[in-house]
């Protein structure tokens, strides 16, 4: 058997970080076995679905570095394209008896889970139309003239649906407890539960990989697949993201998009480490190349307890990421986030690496990166009025001075080695300690008392900008 795995978003809105998850695991299932993963698009609601929400799914997974060998943009893959199949299976079912029409009006049906609540009863539907006579090529409901009745599903009143789930483990539904759930609406549009397993069939899908919020579907989509003759996938249910607090994710715990951690400056394989270690093991190994994580995977390592997401766990991971890259790499991909911020983008990439290079210490992120950076960016500087009463005093103008004489005495593009230089000699001369000098310096430079040493500071800014912004702080002084 060849492995195959989908992964089904809706196009309604952003792609969560906690639904991505069971894409990731479902990816790393079909991979490790060496089968096939299909990007699988479920837009049957026209009325939220979007191309505008297509597209940013399509792009996150991209950025996120997991690939399909089925889907988008073959619209194949698109639910809203196989309605035929969904029509001919559905009246398949009602020509063999395992369906019917349903009549009961949307307030007959509130009224009855009213009155299920009111006995403390189960709600469901209590088969009022189970029974009733209809015509063998009966009309299914269609989006253009609807129809005043609804598709139900004819389940199994006795016995029980197993599920040996890959995670959860073995669980048994009593049939008696699943009412005869509605596979297409009035308005002529099949429901989740009736259409995903006519497209987990139909693509040859082995493995269904999804949050354990659908775990009460599972049993009832096992029947469709034995009524339609079919053979059902095997489920692994993933234990679902919370907050903190235990809660379900959402956006009171702050991002919860791929995007919005895209924009906020983290790197792809830091998200990508991170939700697979929501879950997923491998002894105590925190970071995990996609190479890694392709190799080690599997269900039998994935917990059972929700995972928590930990943003200062995700923080740590995207400064490791920062860490091992390269000047250049960094520097090409920090331009996105220095040209948003509004500031000129220099044209000297070398440049840029030497920036990003006294930076990447202390950045933990991309826009964090450019928050440092302001100071190399702009030469819009402020100072830190404080800063400015404890280091700018009237004593220390004299040495500035100095020092202002002797770097622009120095080349333009001066280095690190030739700055130090400077430095001793001013030093020696006023018998200054580095701290009594540096600190200033750093001041009159960057506007704050913390930067990247000194010396790296102005080896970046060069001679004139240096010279500029130690001239001003003395004249700030002598003010």
């Amino acid at each position: 058997m060849t492995v195959c795995t989908r992964y089904a978003p809706s196009p309604t809105g952003s792609l969560h970080i906690g639904n991505v998850r069971s894409g990731l695991f479902a990816w790393l299932y079909a991979r490790h076995n060496g089968g096939r993963f299909i990007l699988r698009i479920d837009d049957t609601d026209q009325e939220r679905s979007t191309r505008e929400s297509l597209e940013e799914i399509v792009a996150s997974l991209e950025w996120l570095g997991i690939d399909w060998d089925a889907g988008p943009p073959d619209r194949r893959y698109f639910q809203s394209s196989r309605f035929d199949r969904y029509r001919e299976a559905a009246a398949r079912l009602l020509r063999e008896g395992k369906a019917y029409p349903c009549y009961c009006t949307p307030q007959e049906l509130e009224a009855k889970r009213r009155q299920a609540e009111r006995e403390h009863r189960k709600p469901g539907y209590d088969g009022t139309c189970r029974d009733k006579p209809y015509p063998p090529e009966l009309a299914l409901p269609d989006r253009a003239g609807g129809r005043n009745y609804t598709i139900r599903f004819r389940s199994p009143r006795d016995g029980q649906t197993v599920v040996e789930d890959l995670v959860k483990g073995h669980s048994v539904f009593q049939n008696s407890e699943l009412d005869d759930l509605i596979i297409f609406r009035s308005d002529g549009v099949p429901t989740y539960n009736f259409a995903t397993v006519l497209d987990d069939a139909d693509f040859e899908i082995t493995h269904v990989v999804r949050g354990d919020d659908h775990l009460p579907n599972t049993p009832r989509q096992i029947q469709i697949f034995r009524a339609l003759g079919l053979t059902p996938p095997a489920y692994a249910h993933l234990p679902m993201v919370a907050g903190p607090d235990g809660k379900p994710l959402s956006k009171r715990h702050g991002a919860t998009s791929v995007f919005a951690y895209r924009d906020a400056g983290y790197f792809p394989e830091a998200l990508l480490n991170y939700l697979a270690r929501m879950g997923w093991s491998h002894g105590d190994q925190e970071i995990f190349s996609k190479r890694e994580l392709i190799e080690y995977f599997g269900f039998d390592a994935c917990g059972k307890s929700p995972g928590i997401f930990n943003p200062e766990k995700l923080l740590w991971l995207n400064f490791h990421y920062l860490k091992e890259r390269t000047p250049a790499q960094l520097a090409r991909e920090v331009i996105p986030f220095i040209e948003r911020r509004g500031y000129q983008v220099p044209g000297d990439m070398a440049w840029i690496e030497k920036m990003v290079a006294t930076l990447r210490e202390r950045a933990k992120t991309l826009v964090e990166l450019v928050d440092f950076a302001h100071f190399y960016l702009s030469d819009d500087i402020r100072i830190d009025p404080k800063a400015a009463a404890k280091f700018l005093k009237p004593e220390i103008a004299q040495p500035l001075g100095a020092l202002a004489s002797a770097i622009a005495a120095l080349p333009e593009n001066c280095g690190e080695s030739a700055v130090q230089q400077v430095f001793e000699q001013v030093l020696a001369r006023f018998g200054m300690k580095l701290g009594q000098l540096a600190q200033p310096v750093r001041v009159a430079l960057t506007g704050g008392t913390v930067s990247p040493g000194i010396y790296e500071v102005i080896a970046v800014l060069g001679r004139s900008r240096t010279v500029a912004r130690l001239n001003r702080a003395i004249a700030q002084i002598g003010a």
